[in-house]
C-alpha cells in the first residue's frame, strides 16, 4: 500500500468524481454560474429553498455599515423549528435524527419526533427558570443527545447559547460564563472519556464558587444537570436541578416563536492573541442558510438514504454547524459518538461505521495521520464499503494523508472534500463540490459558489497563480461572524483593520494558488516562519516530513534564533518498524537532509526531535504553542485542553 500511495503522489494525480456519483450528485456545475450571475440573488434563493420563514425577507444583504453585515434582516424565523418541527410536520417524525453511541457501548436511536418532544420540554423548563429571548445559557456537556437538545431548546426561545468544550478547566469555564453573563448553566455529572468517567459538575461548581461576590455566581441562577456518569456530585439546593426529574415532568406543548433573522443565536469562544478568549457572535437566518447550503452540497446529502457522521465535539464550531444545525436543518440521520477513537480498541471508529452503515464521514487530518501511524490493518478489519464520501476539516491535510484516506478508508474510489473555514466564517468557504470537482491531494480547491476569496500580498494586491500570500474574503457571506461579544472595536481591529481600505476580511491564514488557480492552505500566518527573510509555512515543512517513509506524524514550529531570526524545529513521531532498525539520532539527521532536499536548504530544520506523542486537544488538533514553548526553552503553558496532559512532560524530558 505504501508503494501504491507513493506512486499516486509521484504522478501528481487528479481524481475525477466517479461517473455514477456525478450523475446523482446534489450539486451541479451550474451552481457556480448562478452565483456568479447575481451573488445576492443566489443567496436569497438558498435561504428561501432551504429554510422555512415565518415572515419572508425582502432584502438579502444590508452592507451599509461595514463590517457589520445584516442578512435577510427583515425576515423572521425560528431556528429550532427549522431543525425539528417542520420535519415532523412533513411526515418525517419517525426518521432517526441521532444514532447515539456511548463510549462504553450503550446506544440510543432518537427520532425527529422524539428530539422535537425533548426540545420542547427543555424549552419549557428553561422558561420556568427565567430564560427569555436574549439571555445567555452556558452548555458544558459531553457528546450525548442532551447536548443537541439543550442547544436547540435555547435557540427555540430566542436565547443565546455558549457551548463550552467539556475538556476545558474550571477557570476556562468561569471566564466564558463570566464574559457572556450566563443566566443558566446546563451540564452533566460526567461523561465517558478513555474508559472512565470525566467529571463535569465539579468543574461547574468550582467555576461558580463565590470569590468575593465577583464573577459568574452573580449572574448564574440555576444549573441543570444531566445524569450520565453516575459519579457523585455536590448539590446546591435551589440552584441545581436534575434534568431527568425536570424535563420529563415538563409539558411537551411549546409553540416556536419567530425571531428576527439577525437575532443572536450563539457565542463561541476561540483563542485570542492577547490570551483572552474571543466570544465570536453568530446570528440566525444567515448562519442557518449557509449551514444548510454547505451541508447539503459539500456532503452531497440525500437525507432519505444517507447516514452522516461528523466526529467533531459540539464544543467547537464544526460541532455547531455540522453536527447540530446543518444536518438537522436538512433532515439528516447522523451518528453521534461520545468517546475517543481508540477506546476500548483502536478500531472503534471503523466499528461504528460498520455498525450503522455510515455513508458520509467527516473528520480531522490529525486523526487520519494517527490512524496511519497505527497501520492500515486496523481499518481493513472492518467493512467500510458503505462509505461513499469522505471529508477533512480543521487544518491543511498533507497529500500523503489525503491519498491514504482515499485508498484505505475510501476503498480507492471514494471522493474526498477537503474543507477550509473557521469559527469566524461559521460555515465552509472553500471546498471541492463532490460530483463536480476534479480533486488534487492536499488542495482545498476553490471557493464555493456564492463565496469570493483571494490570495493577496501585504498590500492587498492579487498575487496571481503559482504564488503565495494571505487568504482574504472579499465579499460578505451569510454565516459571517457579526462581532466579538461585548467588544465591537476588537472585532474591527482583529479581522478588518489590515485591509480596511479594501474592505477585505483577513482570515489569518496563508495560502497559495497553484498554476491552475486552485488554493492550497499553508496554515495560520502566525505559523508562517520568517527564516533569514524567507517566509516558510510550517504546514509545508510538516507535509515534507510526513512524506518521508519513516514518519508517522510531524509538527513544526518556529523558534527564536539569534542568527536567522527564526529557526525551524520539528517534532516527529517515527513508525515503529523504523525505530526498531535505526537510531533516533540517525533518523533525525536523515529527516533534516530530506526536508532540505524536498523544499530547499532554507527549510532544513535546525532541530528534529523524535518523540512518542504530540500534544493534542480532544478534538485532535496539535497544540503547537506548547511545542514552541519547549523549542524556545520556556516553561510550558496551560495544558488543560490536552487529551493527555502528561504528554508535554514526556516531550520536555525527551528534548532535554
Amino acid at each position: 500500500m505504501t508503494s501504491q500511495i507513493d506512486h499516486l503522489l509521484s504522478e501528481n494525480r487528479r481524481f475525477a468524481p466517479p461517473e455514477e456519483f456525478a450523475r446523482g450528485a446534489v450539486a451541479q456545475a451550474d451552481l457556480y454560474d448562478a452565483a456568479a450571475a447575481d451573488r445576492e440573488a443566489f443567496w436569497g434563493r438558498q435561504a428561501k429553498d432551504l429554510l422555512t420563514w415565518a415572515e419572508p425577507f425582502s432584502e438579502v444583504l444590508d452592507w451599509s455599515n461595514p463590517p457589520f453585515a445584516r442578512w435577510f434582516a427583515d425576515g423572521r424565523l425560528n431556528v429550532a423549528y427549522n431543525c425539528l418541527d417542520r420535519h415532523v410536520e412533513a411526515g418525517n417524525g419517525d426518521r432517526v435524527a441521532l444514532l447515539w453511541e456511548g463510549e462504553p457501548g450503550d446506544s440510543r436511536a432518537v427520532t425527529y419526533a422524539e428530539l422535537t418532544d425533548e426540545v420542547k420540554r427543555v424549552a419549557n423548563v428553561l422558561t420556568e427558570l427565567g430564560v427569555d429571548a436574549g439571555d445567555r445559557v452556558a452548555v458544558y456537556l459531553p457528546m450525548i443527545p442532551e447536548a443537541i437538545a439543550a442547544m436547540l431548546a435555547v435557540a427555540r426561545l430566542g436565547a443565546i447559547h455558549s457551548v463550552v468544550f467539556g475538556g476545558f478547566s474550571a477557570d476556562s469555564l468561569r471566564a466564558r460564563i463570566d464574559d457572556a453573563g450566563a443566566k443558566v448553566v446546563i451540564t452533566a455529572d460526567g461523561g465517558y472519556r478513555k474508559g472512565k468517567v470525566s467529571p463535569l459538575k465539579p468543574a461547574v461548581d468550582m467555576a461558580l464558587a463565590d470569590r468575593g461576590g465577583q464573577g459568574p455566581q452573580a449572574t448564574v441562577e440555576h444549573v441543570l444537570v444531566v445524569r450520565r456518569g453516575q459519579n457523585e456530585v455536590e448539590w446546591t439546593p435551589g440552584r441545581d436541578i436534575w434534568w431527568h426529574e425536570a424535563v420529563p415532568a415538563a409539558s411537551a406543548e411549546h409553540t416556536a416563536q419567530a425571531f428576527d433573522a439577525e437575532n443572536p443565536l450563539f457565542i463561541l469562544y476561540t483563542s485570542g492573541t492577547t490570551g483572552k478568549p474571543k466570544g465570536i457572535q453568530h446570528t440566525s437566518g444567515g448562519y442557518l442558510t449557509q449551514a444548510a447550503y454547505t451541508h447539503r452540497n459539500v456532503f452531497d446529502l440525500h437525507p432519505e438514504t444517507d447516514v452522516y457522521w461528523c466526529t467533531a465535539d459540539v464544543g467547537w464550531i464544526t460541532g455547531h454547524t455540522y453536527v447540530t444545525y446543518g444536518p438537522l436543518a436538512n433532515g439528516a440521520t447522523q451518528v453521534l459518538y461520545e468517546g475517543t477513537p481508540d477506546t476500548p480498541h483502536p478500531g472503534r471508529w471503523w466499528e461504528i461505521i460498520q455498525k450503522y452503515g455510515v455513508t458520509i464521514f467527516y473528520t480531522a487530518p490529525t486523526a487520519i495521520r494517527s490512524f496511519m501511524k497505527i497501520g492500515r490493518q486496523v481499518p481493513q478489519g472492518f467493512d467500510l464499503s458503505s462509505l461513499r464520501l469522505l471529508g477533512s476539516v480543521g487544518e491543511p491535510i498533507n497529500p500523503e494523508a489525503w491519498v491514504w484516506y482515499r485508498e484505505v478508508i475510501g476503498g480507492g474510489s471514494t471522493p474526498i472534500v477537503d474543507t477550509w473555514w473557521q469559527t469566524e466564517t461559521g460555515a465552509i468557504m472553500i471546498s471541492a463540490l463532490p460530483g463536480v470537482t476534479e480533486t488534487k491531494p492536499g488542495s482545498a480547491q476553490v471557493p464555493l459558489p456564492g463565496i469570493t476569496v483571494d490570495v493577496v500580498d501585504d498590500a492587498g494586491a492579487h498575487v496571481g497563480n503559482d504564488a503565495g500570500g494571505l487568504l482574504v474574503v472579499t465579499e460578505p457571506w451569510p454565516s459571517m461572524l457579526r462581532g466579538i461579544w461585548g467588544d465591537p472595536e476588537r472585532f474591527v481591529e482583529t479581522y478588518w483593520e489590515k485591509f480596511s481600505d479594501k474592505g477585505f476580511y483577513f482570515a489569518g491564514d496563508g495560502a497559495r494558488r497553484d498554476e491552475d488557480g486552485d488554493i492550497w492552505l499553508l496554515g495560520r500566518v502566525d505559523d508562517v516562519m520568517n527564516v533569514s527573510g524567507h517566509r516558510l509555512s510550517t504546514a509545508e515543512i510538516e507535509s515534507a516530513l510526513v512524506a518521508h517513509e519513516a514518519t508517522a506524524e510531524a509538527a513544526v514550529v518556529g523558534a527564536s534564533d539569534e542568527t536567522t531570526g527564526q529557526a525551524v524545529v520539528a517534532f516527529v513521531i517515527i513508525k515503529q518498524s523504523y525505530l526498531d532498525k535505526h537510531s533516533p539520532d540517525g533518523l533525525a539527521q536523515a529527516l533534516r537532509a530530506w526536508v532540505s532536499e524536498q523544499i530547499g536548504p532554507i527549510a532544513r530544520p535546525r532541530d528534529v526531535y523524535i518523540v512518542g506523542e504530540l500534544p493534542k486537544t480532544r478534538s485532535g488538533k496539535i497544540m503547537r504553542r506548547l511545542l514552541r514553548d519547549v523549542a524556545e526553552g520556556r516553561e510550558v503553558g496551560d495544558t488543560t485542553t490536552l487529551a493527555d496532559t502528561a504528554v508535554m512532560s514526556v516531550i520536555s524530558a525527551q528534548v532535554r
